[in-house]
């Protein structure tokens, strides 16, 4: 299976403005209705590259099947880690794509960050995701109780990471555009 991550362009932002305001299109993740304008002036901002988080989009064949994303955290204000999402359309998901644009996007990290670790968190009920997790190289670090409001009323979670040193696994055929040790993605015809 080819999955490949590229940087955000701007016929991308329609799938960005969906997830803000299509209820179930993001799963679990659903937060209520969103500005979804924002997403055009986070493009014209950096193009979803910045310093402290970024997007970047999950492509497999001719198709975008979604995005993945990270952000900075710190447990003692000076150390650093990424911590990463992902968000697949419906039709793409089950098919082995989650997991590999989430090493993939580790791989990446990892190549062109200092950082040491990388963490990703889901719900409990987010089998699949943990299941994914796991392929993509993450180790269950424990249950963060009450983490978050969703649906009426806080849920726990489950925290997941994965280090510079741990084993990375075999990802076949995978690359990340412009990463410097995989090949790019041919550009599409507009």
């Amino acid at each position: 299976m080819d999955v490949v991550l590229r940087p955000v362009r701007e016929d991308d932002l329609p799938l960005f403005q969906r997830f803000s305001i299509e209820p179930g299109l993001i799963g679990l993740d659903w937060n209520g209705f969103r500005d979804a304008q924002a997403p055009v002036r986070r493009f014209a901002e950096d193009g979803f590259l910045g310093k402290d988080d970024g997007r970047l989009m999950v492509r497999t064949g001719s198709e975008t099947a979604g995005l993945v994303s990270w952000r900075t955290g710190s447990f003692d204000g000076r150390t650093t880690y990424w911590e990463i999402g992902i968000a697949l359309l419906p039709e793409y998901r089950g098919r082995g794509i989650g997991w590999r644009a989430q090493a993939l996007l580790t791989a990446y990290l990892f190549e062109h960050t200092a950082v040491y670790r990388i963490q990703a968190s889901t719900h409990p009920e987010n089998v699949a995701e943990q299941k994914s997790l796991e392929k993509a190289g993450f180790r269950l670090e424990g249950v963060i109780r009450g983490c978050e409001f969703r649906a009426g009323r806080m849920r726990d979670g489950y925290l997941y990471s994965r280090l510079r040193d741990d084993p990375a696994p075999e990802l076949g055929n995978g690359s990340v555009t412009g990463s410097g040790t995989a090949p790019v993605e041919e550009p599409l015809a507009d």
